[in-house]
């Protein structure tokens, strides 16, 4: 396990710099909150509503550690679509522990195919185990997580649930519990109950309150669920008879 306080163990807003709250991003109530995050130094998870802005936050700690846009190895830089990014990272400020990590990686769901396919253009396979094209794109993903990830790093992942079957996702946990034991440090946006489950785990809320930190069961993403799955037949007949008026 990691001794130290992670490889990255906060960040914050460059109070120095002049900044527009009042224009995107940083109009955006998670944003305006950042402070000071300060992420487990094992797996810290960001969660929340769609635009609640946590792969905004992610997005922008990427770029400031020098990953590509797309993610992907912080060895090149890609960038084959026309997706603006925020200006969020310009103004961050990162506070690195000791000492840097060896492997870093920022998988992100939405571009992932892009970065699967210039590693096909280029021939740079290895650690993927041959080209990712001829895979899913959930084998994909966990050929990612099995094979390319060689511990000692720092790891990025936003919505990796998204390509996953709910046993992919749990073998995915067991993945990314071998590489904590590694001495790795995870931060990771997600939707996903399964990977929220992992213990011991920091959680941080995004919501038009701002960013606060909860327990497990604390998140809707559990108690939707739960409920969900436990209340099925009911819950399916109101939303559907919802439909039908």
């Amino acid at each position: 396990m990691l001794k130290n306080r992670g490889y990255l163990s906060s960040v914050k807003i460059d109070q120095k710099i002049e900044i527009d709250f009042n224009s995107y991003p940083f109009d955006i109530a998670a944003v305006q909150s950042i402070g000071n995050i300060e992420f487990h130094p094992q797996v810290t998870f960001l969660v929340g509503e769609n635009g609640s802005g946590k792969s905004t936050v992610l997005e922008a700690v990427a770029l400031a550690l020098g990953f590509s846009v797309e993610g992907g190895t912080q060895n090149f830089s890609l960038r084959t679509t026309e997706a603006s990014t925020s200006e969020l990272y310009r103004v961050l400020r990162l506070n690195r522990g000791v000492p840097y990590p060896k492997d870093s990686y920022f998988l992100r769901a939405e571009s992932f195919y892009n970065v699967a396919t210039y590693m096909d253009e280029v021939g740079y396979l290895d650690g993927y185990q041959g080209s990712l094209h001829t895979r899913s794109h959930g084998e994909a993903f966990m050929a990612v997580l099995l094979h390319k990830l060689t511990g000692k790093g720092l790891y990025l992942f936003d919505e990796p649930e998204s390509a996953l079957s709910p046993s992919r996702q749990m073998a995915a946990l067991c993945a990314i519990h071998k590489l904590v034991k590694k001495q790795s440090q995870f931060i990771i946006a997600t939707h996903s109950p399964i990977l929220l489950a992992y213990p011991h785990a920091k959680i941080l809320q995004f919501d038009k309150s701002g960013i606060s930190e909860v327990f497990y069961e604390e998140t809707d993403h559990y108690a939707v669920t739960q409920d969900f799955l436990n209340n099925h037949k009911r819950r399916i007949e109101q939303l559907l008879s919802d439909e039908d008026d």
